[in-house]
């Protein structure tokens, strides 16, 4: 054999390896319950009286989908769950939403597709704030360009004011997203339109959508381009500040979920093909390395690093999986902080 193909037959060794690479699967603490249809993306709610009764809320994606809502065994919680919304999306959660002067409530948002709105509920009483839904991408007229999907929640820590940032199925090269301000007064819970921002690659399409409230970041997954980062506070300007991460990817970039520490924080993010996900440096925005759950074809999921009893001690991560439902992960398993 000569020196030529030796050389050949070792790179293309090389190459096998390296496509086939295969991360050790860390098993989840917690399946849910199956969910009819879709399952799509979780958002988790802590309960402020006791942490082991806390909620996870998941959508199952279908004309005739629901809200699911899971204990912490992964058991559906009938009571709590939102059914016959047509097609819903992605989901996020907010604490401390001002009804009057002397009313709070936690709240949870999500996209209703085929509406072409995104609806709003009280936390944990499961009422309907919204009136049936506030329109999202009015007059526009290209197809798909009003149909509403990823969604994420943003508390300013300079107003307390709450803003939905909605994503849609296909959208603009500038201006993808849309950011709403959610209002109440005597008359009810108000949706206002304050800005239109972010790039888009037109590659493929845009979703997953995780706001930072302590910094007023703002991070979505162009899906075969990479990660954007904005500012969420409207006042700071649209002008992109920071594009990542696409080169860690085996195709969709998904999922992503906001790990916050008191020294370290981390972005996660799902590797949809590859069936795994890509930790992020949420500061320096580096890349720190990838993990195995388990997941098959994971849209979306959800991080709390708060206590939830003695079932995560740590907290849990969430992850939507391709056989109509849920992981569970103790999240110390991840082992983000070694």
């Amino acid at each position: 054999m000569t020196n030529y193909n030796k050389i050949i037959i070792i790179g293309s060794l090389t190459l096998l390896i390296a496509c086939g690479t295969q991360f050790p699967e860390i098993a989840p603490d917690v399946i849910t319950e199956n969910t009819l249809h879709d399952t799509d993306d979780p958002a988790i709610w802590v309960n402020p009286n006791d942490a082991s009764k806390s909620i996870i809320f998941g959508t199952d994606k279908e004309t005739n989908g629901a809200i699911y809502a899971f204990d912490l065994d992964g058991k559906i919680i009938e009571n709590k769950t939102i059914r016959n919304i047509k097609r819903p999306n992605n989901i996020d959660l907010e604490y401390g939403f001002k009804l009057n002067d002397s009313t709070q409530t936690d709240i949870i948002a999500f996209t209703e597709r085929e509406n072409k709105t995104i609806r709003l509920y009280s936390v944990p009483d499961m009422q309907p704030l919204d009136n049936g839904g506030f329109p999202v991408f009015e007059n526009e007229t290209t197809p798909e360009f009003d149909a509403p999907m990823g969604i994420a929640l943003y508390k300013s820590p300079k107003t307390n004011d709450i803003y939905a940032i909605v994503g849609r199925k296909n959208g603009p090269k500038e201006g993808y997203l849309h950011q709403y301000l959610l209002t109440s007064d005597s008359l009810g819970v108000h949706s206002k339109l304050v800005r239109t921002f972010g790039a888009f690659s037109g590659k493929k399409e845009i979703e997953a959508i995780a706001v930072d409230n302590e910094t007023g970041m703002v991070y979505y997954s162009d899906e075969m381009h990479g990660i954007r980062k904005y500012h969420a506070e409207p006042s700071k300007g649209d002008k992109e500040i920071y594009a990542f991460g696409g080169e860690y990817f085996e195709r969709d970039i998904e999922g992503i979920a906001i790990a916050k520490y008191a020294d370290k924080s981390f972005l996660i993010v799902s590797n949809q093909q590859a069936h795994t996900f890509c930790v992020f440096d949420l500061k320096t925005n580096a890349f720190i390395k990838e993990i195995n759950l388990g997941t098959l074809e994971t849209d979306g999921c959800d991080v709390t690093t708060v206590a939830l009893g003695d079932k995560f001690p740590y907290g849990v991560f969430v992850s939507m999986n391709d056989e109509k439902n849920f992981f569970f992960h103790d999240l110390a398993k991840l082992k983000l902080l070694e």
